[in-house]
């Protein structure tokens, strides 16, 4: 299953930055808003980050998943 965000389901975003969400934390680009910005409706398929460093797999830490934005697809009106 591919999810996808909007910039409504991302909270309106309006500065680059990391972001906590209930699936994670969401790092924006200045990029990303950009494209937000021109197309305000348009779904970007979320891009997992792989977890990394020495300590990533110790049972006593919690670590939220992080992701990246990926490509967008843009809505088909009819």
């Amino acid at each position: 299953m591919v999810n996808k965000i909007t910039w409504q389901r991302a909270g309106g975003v309006t500065e680059p930055g990391r972001y906590m969400f209930t699936f994670g934390w969401l790092t924006v680009t200045s990029d990303d808003l950009k494209i937000w910005n021109q197309f305000p409706d348009a779904a970007f398929t979320l891009v997992e980050v792989p977890a990394h460093g020495e300590h990533a797999e110790e049972a006593d830490e919690v670590h939220a998943e992080e992701f990246h934005l990926g490509t967008f697809d843009l809505p088909t009106y009819s």
